[in-house]
């Protein structure tokens, strides 16, 4: 695999960002790995980082570059600062961004990944499971796979708790609290609103420790998910909110993922 660092100027936020590539390379020879790379057309993971970290954690927290190493598969590693994956009320507009602007971005510097919704995946950790189910519940049409781990995902009960200057700060990004229900940052509205649609319908992954504070809102998501019968695979086992859970998971997730023909 080749790991690429790039910083970028983007019109949507109006400044200079960064995000790091990981892209498949045929590595004979190169002792303890091996790999194979198509020429053209790689799949690619969208992998969004947590509330505490940047683009670059992935790669420092998880093997994640010798996972990848076994699928023809580029991953994409994002900045999204503290943003939320959301067109924050005061701030960036993020989910614009990442949805309308970033896509294009990374292929213009590497044409070589495929812009078909069927080749483009995403998945996060903690806030960035939850802006993971969120631009594939928004937007089916450009997603085919979404992965939450340890996801905050019940986004208006988080806003509830949070007291100080967490509060204030979390009115700046999502604005009044009362307002996020049956919103467009409600991934519970979001799902029940793409089920009664015409639109794509994404698999979902969903994997939580018991362990973990945000446990009972995957809980009830799962619920919400399979209510809806919308295509889920969910998982659980002991673990807390802590890399050691996620380096475990993310390999599951590629073994998840429809890397291969018809995927697992």
């Amino acid at each position: 695999m080749a790991l690429i660092h790039v910083d970028f100027f983007s019109q949507t936020l109006g400044m200079c960002t960064q995000m790091n590539v990981i892209l498949p390379e045929t590595a004979r020879g190169l002792i303890g790995m091996d790999g194979s790379a198509q020429k053209e057309n790689w799949k690619v993971l969208y992998l969004l980082h947590g509330l505490s970290d940047d683009h670059t954690i992935w790669e420092r927290r998880t093997s994640i570059e010798r996972y990848a190493s076994a699928h023809p598969l580029a991953v994409v590693m994002p900045e999204t600062q503290r943003g939320w994956y959301t067109d924050m009320k005061c701030g960036f507009p993020w989910f614009s961004y990442f949805t309308k602007e970033l896509p294009g971005i990374v292929h213009s510097f590497f044409p070589n990944i495929s812009t078909r919704r069927e080749d483009t995946f995403v998945a996060g950790l903690s806030m960035g499971g939850y802006g993971a189910l969120k631009l594939a519940l928004r937007c089916p049409e450009q997603y085919a796979c979404a992965a939450s781990l340890s996801g905050a995902v019940d986004i208006a009960e988080l806003c509830e708790n949070w007291t100080g200057d967490v509060n204030r700060e979390f009115q700046d990004v999502f604005g009044p609290f009362d307002a996020i229900r049956g919103g467009d940052n409600d991934l519970f509205h979001l799902a029940a609103e793409l089920k009664n649609s015409e639109r794509p319908k994404p698999r979902l992954f969903m994997c939580c420790g018991l362990q973990d504070s945000l446990y009972w809102q995957n809980v009830r998501l799962r619920n919400h998910l399979k209510s809806l019968e919308m295509d889920l695979t969910y998982e659980e086992e002991p673990g807390d909110h802590r890399w050691e859970y996620w380096d475990m998971k993310i390999q599951r997730v590629l073994e998840w993922l429809p890397l291969e023909g018809e995927g697992k």
